[in-house]
């Protein structure tokens, strides 16, 4: 058995060598836009939490407020007990899917437990061994484990690159008996946006099946916060979008808009939905609250796009590469030693951002993710580019690495998202 350690202990060795170890740190509080970690308070860039509800209180006493103490636990119950086939399929998963679907303005709605329950579920379910799937190469891990799962063929696309996505098509459609087609719409660690209405195109040229996963974008555009296939103007056309309430929505779970035949295919066929114990009733009834207060909130979406813009306007005024449409604004730094470095120094001064990290992103490509509010003011983040700036042009280009692993005094080294 020592022996069997050991191989574990020599994996750690090399990532740490590699500056790719990781590791937890615990956050004891956070307020709109400030976070503590580790006893100390910094201004939180590394959140999905993108209209800044997630620590609202006034917004959670409202919901709680709402409830007397003679509420039925059917409202506020803190246990599904059971997966959704059997008992846990409690009202309030009606309530939500119904809502959603009128939202959406679509036939049906389905609710899962987590981004990743959807992503692992929904391509193993509907593809079988003799289809085709065709992924843009950056999606995200959650994806990338559905696939691994599903036993139809893949195949990866250059990242928006939808005349190789078209070649491929072009060359493979005929072999198979469907093809998926399957893409992030904000991309999690680069910012930019799929565009949509050309892959509409290609789905109806190719009969192709298109499913968009809407995690990074739902709250954040359309007029309604629902999305980029709401901005973009093709809810009807998408097969399934899938969305979820753990990012800008402030909770957890996730859904997927779809017609109502592929709600019933789920149900009857979507592992990670059979076999996992139901969200608890509160859960689902904050969902459905917390939804129907950011169907109104156009102006936050609105500001937080502006800040967006504005920020990287900056960092392009300070020669930084960066990239993306979105509220979330990469800092490409590429060598992991020296991304590590400056997130510590920039933590240090009081901003909670990280080194991102291969395999997260693709070698050579360390960088920061800016993760920006609608909470946040101009004030608070202007310093940033700057200080990137100077520190990229000064000591930190030539750093030797001899660095303390443990980093700066007061640092959190190791404690990262990538």
């Amino acid at each position: 058995m020592r022996d069997i350690y050991s191989t574990f202990e020599t994996e750690l060795s090399q990532l740490r060598g590699k500056q790719q170890f990781r590791g937890l740190r615990e956050v004891s509080g956070r307020n709109l836009t400030e976070i503590d970690v580790q006893g100390k308070r910094y201004l939180n860039l590394s959140s999905n939490d993108y209209l800044g509800l997630g620590a609202d209180r006034q917004v959670l006493e409202e919901f709680f407020t709402s409830f007397s103490r003679n509420t039925p636990l059917k409202y506020l119950g803190m246990a599904g007990s059971s997966s959704r086939l059997l008992t846990g399929n409690n009202q309030a998963y009606t309530d939500l899917e119904e809502y959603l679907a009128a939202v959406y303005k679509s036939e049906a709605a389905c609710v899962f437990n987590s981004g990743y329950h959807a992503n692992i579920g929904i391509l193993p379910a509907l593809s079988a061994k003799h289809d085709l799937v065709l992924s843009d190469k950056l999606n995200h891990a959650s994806i990338i484990d559905g696939l691994k799962l599903a036993d139809a063929h893949l195949l990866l696309y250059r990242h928006l690159d939808y005349d190789h996505l078209e070649q491929l098509l072009k060359k493979h459609r005929n072999n198979y008996r469907r093809v998926f087609i399957i893409t992030e719409t904000v991309f999690s660690m680069d910012g930019d946006i799929a565009d949509l209405q050309r892959l509409v195109q290609l789905k109806r040229a190719y009969d192709a099946f298109l499913i968009v996963d809407e995690a990074h974008a739902v709250g954040v555009f359309g007029k309604t916060g629902c999305g980029i296939c709401e901005e973009q103007g093709v809810i009807p056309e998408l097969d399934v979008i899938v969305g979820t309430f753990g990012k800008a929505l402030a909770s957890l779970g996730a859904f997927a808009i779809t017609k109502s035949l592929l709600k019933e295919y789920l149900v009857n066929k979507m592992r990670s939905l059979l076999f996992t114990t139901a969200l608890p009733p509160v859960i689902l009834n904050w969902n459905r609250f917390i939804l129907k207060k950011v169907v109104g909130m156009e102006s936050k979406r609105q500001k937080l796009q502006a800040l967006a813009v504005r920020f990287r306007r900056e960092l392009e005024a300070y020669s930084l590469k960066t990239g993306g449409a979105s509220q979330i604004i990469p800092v490409i730094i590429g060598e992991n030693l020296t991304a590590v470095n400056l997130a510590e120094t920039l933590q240090n001064r009081g901003f909670l951002l990280f080194a991102i990290r291969p395999p997260t992103v693709p070698q050579n490509t360390a960088r920061l993710r800016v993760s920006l509010n609608a909470e946040m003011t101009w004030q608070q983040i202007r310093s940033i580019p700057k200080a990137i700036g100077e520190y990229l042009r000064g000591a930190g280009s030539q750093e030797s690495g001899a660095r303390s692993k443990n980093g700066h005094p007061g640092s959190i080294a190791g404690f990262d998202r990538g």
